[in-house]
């Protein structure tokens, strides 16, 4: 046993039976890293394939951009203006709990523009996604102007099992 140490043919062939079949499939030692240098040699060859599908793409998209009408432009902005909010709205409702969890005692009170600058958006974006939030019975107006007092506990919906926690 000791004379077959190096020789890793000749010691047991059943072992090694895959890797001689792998060998021959792969004739003279190919690998990944070959198939990986034959990629830049397939895009110099199929360059001018890309190059027609990323115009294509382009003119699709020009075509779109300058086809739509003011009506759906209006519709597509005002879409995006609502999904802007509601991610806002959920932020601020996301940074009262989180608050509360940090500090438990007390009531979560924050001005807009605090409110603002904390999450890095315009005064009147976060006033607006307050008062969303107002209607939803998330927030409401403190005594002082320009403060609100966020609900600290999730609302039954928002919960994962249907109660107050």
């Amino acid at each position: 046993m000791d004379q077959h140490f190096c020789n890793l043919w000749g010691v047991r062939s059943d072992e090694y039976a895959i890797e001689r079949s792998f060998m021959r499939l792969n004739p003279a030692g190919s690998s990944d890293m070959n198939m990986l240098s034959r990629i830049p040699s397939w895009i110099a060859l199929h360059w001018r394939t890309g190059a027609v599908i990323a115009g294509a793409v382009g003119i699709a998209a020009t075509c779109r951009w300058c086809l739509e009408t003011d009506e759906a432009r209006a519709h597509r902005v005002e879409r995006n203006r609502k999904k802007e909010l509601r991610r806002l709205a959920d932020k601020i409702s996301t940074y009262g709990r989180n608050v509360h969890q940090r500090y438990p005692t007390g009531d979560v009170v924050v001005s807009e523009r605090d409110l603002a600058d904390q999450l890095r958006k315009r005064p009147d974006s976060v006033a607006t996604a307050l008062n969303i939030l107002l209607g939803e019975q998330k927030v409401e107006k403190a005594p002082l102007s320009g403060y609100w007092r966020l609900q600290s506990r999730p609302a039954p919906e928002d919960s994962p099992r249907g109660t107050f926690t």
